[in-house]
């Protein structure tokens, strides 16, 4: 499989996330928050490569979104640890850019898709 930028960023993200949710585990004793976004945050990727093996247009469009809707709520818990003091203003910032950016690169995905499509 050719991996394109969003295959790519989305698995250095999940790693980011993997090694986040270890540090909020072992060194803040976090284990709510921290295994939400474990989940959301690696589902990005794995809902891109499914995407990527997608079986129609309409089955990459879901895939795809199905993407964007984890990275949107990856945000969610980025932002409650923030806010609670588990992770600090530079922590957030670095962590928030990535997943900031796969938003935008799958909006423009689904959006080019559907204009082909139509």
């Amino acid at each position: 499989m050719k991996e394109g930028p969003i295959l790519i960023k989305s698995k250095a993200f999940a790693i980011r996330i993997i090694n986040l949710y270890k540090f909020l585990t072992q060194e803040k004793q976090e284990y709510v928050l921290s295994k939400q976004i474990l989940k959301s945050g690696t589902s990005i990727g794995a809902n891109v490569r499914e995407a990527a093996r997608a079986q129609s247009t309409a089955d990459f469009v879901a895939k795809n979104n199905i993407a964007l809707k984890e990275a949107d709520e990856t945000c969610y818990w980025l932002e409650l640890l923030h806010e609670t003091n588990y992770i600090n203003n530079s922590e957030f910032d670095s962590i928030y850019v990535d997943v900031d950016e796969l938003i935008k690169l799958l909006v423009s995905i689904v959006k080019t898709t559907k204009q082909k499509k139509e």
